[in-house]
């Protein structure tokens, strides 16, 4: 039936996508298979979209599917650390770039995981990358961007955080889809995650909670 979701998703069937959902959830499946099944059409749409075969009212509406799912997913989530959470992560899409769908879902995914998330938006200066950094005492930082001009801002803000004087308190992951060791290399960041799961590894291994 997670199939099912999936096929759902992409053909941006909201309403069967929750029903499955709630179906899904009422049966026993684990939770996170749920939101697995639904990064998996993310991907095939973000794909989409890259090849131009899908546009921005499509990544919308598919944005607002998972935010659905999302929603009826946490009430069924198992968290022993609820009262102990793993540290603070914060998100944000880079200055110059507007797009969410993919920090979107890294950041319902570490929410999940056990990790307080402080999602800044789209298109963060610096300044108030390093502000929420400062004032929530983060231990990760995740910078997304979905086009190569976010490359030089991702380097921009890296560099306000070490000017800052808080950039050894901090583990930089960068992510989107034109992200490669290259440009973590070129951004001065630590690592990046190719997809929402391998950045919760990430973050679950920078702050030992792997």
């Amino acid at each position: 039936m997670a199939g099912g979701l999936k096929e759902a998703v992409i053909e941006l069937r909201e309403a069967d996508a929750l029903r499955i959902t709630d179906e899904l959830l009422r049966s026993g499946t684990d939770p996170l298979t749920v939101v697995s099944s639904c990064k998996e059409a993310m991907d095939v749409i973000g794909q989409r979209f890259a090849n131009g075969e899908a546009f921005i009212p499509e990544l919308i509406m598919a944005g607002e599917i998972m935010q659905g799912v999302t929603a009826k997913v946490k009430p069924y989530l198992q968290t022993e650390t609820s009262s102990a959470r793993l540290g603070t992560v914060v998100m944000c899409t880079v200055q110059g770039d507007i797009h969410d769908i993919g920090k979107d879902i890294v950041v319902t995914m570490l929410d999940i995981a056990g990790f307080d998330v402080v999602d800044l938006g789209v298109d963060v200066p610096p300044d108030r990358v390093v502000e929420a950094v400062r004032d929530h005492k983060a231990q990760v930082l995740g910078l997304s961007g979905l086009l190569t001009i976010a490359f030089d801002s991702m380097k921009t803000t890296v560099a306000a955080v070490e000017d800052a004087g808080l950039r050894d308190g901090v583990k930089i992951m960068l992510g989107g889809a034109p992200v490669t060791a290259d440009v973590v290399a070129y951004a001065g960041a630590d690592d990046w995650g190719k997809d929402a799961i391998a950045a919760v590894e990430l973050a679950r291994t920078w702050v030992g909670g792997a």
